[in-house]
């Protein structure tokens, strides 16, 4: 698998807006890449989203997708990952991304598969 290294501008504003749209609760996306950038983002029906957490069942992910990673909003404005997400990260590719309100231009955070923060160039 290709290394990932940025995430389309346009797509990090989309998923700004809809975590200032699903305020106070979280939401939960998977991501997909293509040569090395984020490019989409897809919700897993049957997602279950409350105020402080979201979540799905495995089972129910696409077929045949390769997941680049995740995105989630912490509405607590709190941009690091809880131990929880850390257990998640592990399982859904190696990018992943908390997003908090003001749901502004750096209000969010990339972190590796394991927790730890990491570099990611924002393309237009």
């Amino acid at each position: 698998m290709t290394a990932i290294v940025g995430i389309r501008a346009d797509l990090l504003e989309t998923l700004l807006r809809v975590g200032e749209s699903q305020h106070p609760d979280e939401f939960l996306a998977l991501l997909r890449a293509e040569k090395g950038i984020i490019e989409e983002f897809e919700f897993v029906p049957g997602t279950i989203a409350g105020r402080t957490s979201a979540a799905f069942s495995p089972e129910m992910r696409p077929l045949g997708i390769q997941t680049a990673g995740s995105a989630h909003s912490h509405p607590n404005g709190v941009l690091f990952p809880s131990q929880a997400d850390i257990r998640f990260f592990s399982s859904m590719g190696s990018v992943h991304l908390i997003l908090g309100p003001p749901y502004a231009a750096d209000s969010w955070r990339a972190f590796t598969w394991d927790g730890k923060p990491r570099d990611l160039e924002v393309i237009a």
